[in-house]
């Protein structure tokens, strides 16, 4: 078993809770990179499955950033006024040939084409730090991370940077092909 998949290979998305259930499944995303470090990959009508037994089809193509190292990941969602990302503060991802897997909590920023943004969910993010008990090393760990986001925003750093979604958007269209 490799610490991560290998470019080119269609994976499985497992996001979770805090307390381990489920939250939601996308069924289908393409490996652009692959390392233990770092997985990018893309999507595009894609089908997502909720908690609830839900589903929903995505509605444009996606680049999904991964780290090992960061509390978040970031998705770049290419519409046709311009970019928008969709950042979830998150546990570092984990592969385990089942699926890319991760923790959801909760806190969300989105990001327009102008590069301005929004925290999302801090109502929610309080009250799942109640009932699900996140230890203050979390708390601490999450909002130190809100800040690294936004500077990485500020300073169009890592998927923020001018070409990132293009050069990888480009690169998924080549396996579509």
């Amino acid at each position: 078993m490799s610490g991560y998949p290998a470019e080119g290979e269609i994976i499985q998305i497992h996001s979770y809770k805090h307390n381990g259930l489920i939250h939601r499944v996308w069924e289908e995303s393409i490996v652009l990179k692959g390392t233990s470090t770092c997985i990018i990959g893309a999507n595009d009508k894609t089908m997502v499955t909720e908690a609830d037994g839900r589903t929903w089809v995505t509605r444009e193509p996606a680049i999904c950033f991964f780290h090992a190292k960061h509390w978040f990941n970031i998705i770049g969602m290419i519409r046709e006024e311009g970019i928008y990302y969709y950042c979830n503060l998150s546990s570092p991802f984990v592969w385990d040939e089942e699926a890319l897997k991760y923790i959801d909590y909760d806190l969300d920023i989105k990001v327009f084409p102008d590069m301005t943004y929004i925290l999302l969910d801090e109502d929610e993010y309080e009250r799942h730090r109640k009932e699900m008990n996140y230890p203050d090393v979390i708390d601490r760990i999450l909002k130190n991370n809100v800040k690294k986001l936004i500077s990485w925003i500020h300073e169009r750093k890592g998927p923020f940077a001018p070409d990132f979604i293009d050069t990888w958007y480009e690169k998924f269209r080549s396996y579509r092909k």
